[in-house]
């Protein structure tokens, strides 16, 4: 049983923003504190300022020990989830922390919270009632075997774990735990809509062989960075399945950016490839990389791709709504030495993207001597005349 004293709760009041190394090693100093609980309140307190903003002001909220923390959603993902769900009844079959299930339960009349991890249904159980979600039911149970035994619900959450048994991030669903390919019909048989939240390292090809009831795909990235695939499973197969490509901002000035499309759309849609460039480059962000969704930019924007397996585009009118980055072209050159010279002599640092090109990052910088950093971006891609081009740019967005 989790317990804070008083002095401990007070001590960690006023340490919240020390560094806990540095505290660890001050034990003997505080012979009335429980180090071991301050330390892990301290470290999840400042871990949740970055990872969930809304709580960050919420003192009596107690936090897992580290590593359950790290795992766990952000509060952006979260409540992109739980705009994807509304029901009366719900079910978090890998409860965890409880970020998750904290922000998909406000769209529902009940739910239930299923961990197997006693210490962590401890701390959901305090902490639901302090963030007013008296609705949700924990359960200290195998999420597995509560799944076997469950009444039906409306739907059901699973975050698998990821790891392999040698500690490596895993690519298939068969590898995760518990393997939802093997549950499927019976995830079907006890809720309406099933949603899956899975690594941005997992092969989705695969996955959608394994899993035959998916109907739709959201792909998350929180600043330009892939962090989740979620899956939504429901009762029929549909004929095609849309993909949800989306990048969310942390960053109050700029907008999320949504970008939808279906792998059959991807093989019908026409793309134009270049050997020039145009006044603008354009990247995808991260989550249209991780779909492939290379062709279908191509028919809904006006943009031509530089190669079949160069992901940059060019164009000469400036798309304030392309989902990705957008630069504006300074000049450009080629891999040749002393060319490459004249073209970014004025040049310290620069920030260098490589796509699809003959030299890692690091054995570009060491070529044409730039350290990291600055205002000034650099592309090394490849025409579709696979000429080897330097593009040297200034950021629009």
């Amino acid at each position: 049983m989790i317990q804070i004293s008083p002095e401990t709760q007070l001590f960690i009041r006023e340490h919240s923003s020390d560094d806990v190394r540095a505290l660890a090693l001050q034990a003997k100093k505080y012979p009335d504190i429980n180090m071991p609980t301050a330390i892990t309140q301290i470290a999840g307190r400042q871990v949740a300022a970055e990872k969930i903003p809304s709580w960050r002001e919420i003192e009596e909220i107690w936090y897992p020990k580290h590593l359950s923390l790290e795992q766990c959603s952000s509060e952006i993902t979260a409540r992109y989830k739980a705009r994807l769900f509304q029901g009366d009844s719900l079910t978090d079959l890998t409860g965890g922390f409880g970020i998750d299930c904290s922000f998909l339960a406000t769209g529902f009349k009940s739910a239930t919270y299923v961990e197997r991890q006693e210490e962590l249904c401890e701390i959901a159980a305090h902490n639901f009632p302090i963030l007013n979600l008296n609705h949700i039911n924990v359960r200290n149970e195998d999420g597995v075997a509560y799944l076997q035994t469950m009444s039906p619900v409306d739907c059901i959450f699973l975050d698998p774990a990821r790891r392999n048994e040698h500690g490596g991030k895993t690519v298939a669903i068969s590898d995760c735990e518990p393997n939802v390919a093997e549950l499927e019909a019976l995830l079907l048989n006890k809720a309406n809509r099933v949603m899956i939240k899975l690594s941005p390292m997992l092969d989705l090809s695969l996955a959608l062989k394994e899993l035959k009831h998916t109907q739709e795909i959201h792909i998350l990235s929180v600043n330009n960075e892939c962090k989740e695939l979620l899956l939504i499973l429901g009762q029929t197969i549909p004929q095609e399945i849309k993909i949800h490509c989306v990048n969310l901002s942390t960053k109050g000035e700029q907008e999320g950016q949504h970008f939808t499309f279906t792998r059959e759309q991807e093989q019908c849609s026409q793309c134009s490839y270049t050997d020039s460039l145009d006044e603008y480059l354009y990247e995808p962000n991260a989550s249209l990389l991780k779909a492939g969704a290379f062709k279908s930019l191509s028919s809904a924007f006006p943009i031509r791709k530089l190669h079949p397996n160069s992901h940059l585009y060019t164009s000469d009118t400036l798309i304030d709504n392309f989902p990705g980055r957008i630069f504006r072209i300074v000049n450009q050159c080629s891999f040749n030495k002393k060319e490459s010279k004249e073209c970014l002599a004025d040049l310290k640092k620069a920030n260098i993207t490589i796509r699809n090109f003959p030299a890692t990052v690091a054995e570009l910088r060491k070529r044409i001597k730039l350290s990291e950093g600055g205002d000034t971006y650099l592309f090394a891609s490849t025409l579709n005349n696979e000429q080897k081009v330097l593009i040297r740019c200034e950021k629009i967005k």
